[in-house]
């Protein structure tokens, strides 16, 4: 195979592409202090913004939950796009520990705030916020406020649970108008496509999207591969599907040594 076709290295599991990191640490309207990463493109400015929202803490979510984790590891550099994420309130991950106790999803909402509040000060592009089970609880319960202030482009729910958020919550999402995609494992532990589809009906502005096939741990490349996809292409149309391989010599400036 010449150089010219040879596609590179298959993206895989634990593949960490190029990108500008910081370790960034968010401090909430009730005075605690979260840590967190800020993955950016590394030589153009972003695109895009996502800010994303991990698991259940109790449960063993965390920032480096595995979706989340590579979108910090692959969007920067495939799509242009920005991704802020952090541990909640009382969370540990190999990053730290964030302050603070537990919330079940309702002070988890000055999480929410102080990442907001850290891309809009960065002047990084609009976010959309990117919620995972938990997540999209804590996006469900208090994103409102960051919508109707200007400060939110759009909304993805990765296996939304709906566990602590009420019909008067979701019925709220109604009238919302930004884009809102709940993607949906048709194998999902706790909310599958077609009780998804009914739940949400109160917020018909809520676009559900069922992923045939999938889990609600999104298990498999090939359904992380789907998310990102998805995610990237609301982002930044155009960008997705994703590269499965990745040239790490294709235009690159003399003496780059990125890894």
């Amino acid at each position: 195979m010449s150089p010219q076709s040879d596609p590179g290295a298959e993206i895989r599991s634990g593949t960490v592409l190029p990108a500008r990191r910081t370790d960034i640490e968010l401090v909430t309207d009730d005075h605690l202090t979260l840590v967190g990463e800020l993955a950016e493109p590394l030589d153009r400015p972003a695109r895009g913004t996502v800010v994303a929202l991990h698991p259940l803490p109790t449960a063993q979510g965390f920032m480096d939950s595995h979706v989340l984790k590579k979108a910090a590891a692959r969007l920067p550099e495939l799509a242009d796009i920005a991704v802020l994420r952090f541990n909640f309130r009382s969370v540990t991950s190999p990053r730290g520990t964030s302050e603070g106790t537990f919330g079940d999803g309702v002070s988890e909402g000055f999480d929410l705030r102080a990442a907001v509040r850290d891309v809009v000060e960065r002047g990084l592009p609009t976010p959309w916020l990117v919620g995972w089970s938990f997540g999209t609880e804590v996006v469900l319960k208090h994103a409102l406020e960051h919508v109707e202030a200007g400060h939110v482009a759009g909304v993805v729910l990765l296996s939304p649970p709906l566990h602590r958020t009420s019909d008067d919550e979701l019925a709220r999402w109604a009238s919302v108008d930004v884009p809102v995609v709940a993607l949906v494992p048709e194998h999902d532990d706790f909310l599958q496509p077609a009780e998804a589809a009914r739940r949400f009906a109160v917020a018909p502005t809520v676009r559900v999207v069922p992923v045939a096939g999938a889990k609600h741990l999104w298990v498999g490349e090939k359904y992380v591969r789907i998310v990102l996809d998805a995610i990237a292409d609301l982002v930044v149309p155009g960008s997705a599907p994703l590269p499965t391989h990745w040239d790490d010599t294709a235009d690159r400036p003399a003496g780059d040594q990125r890894p």
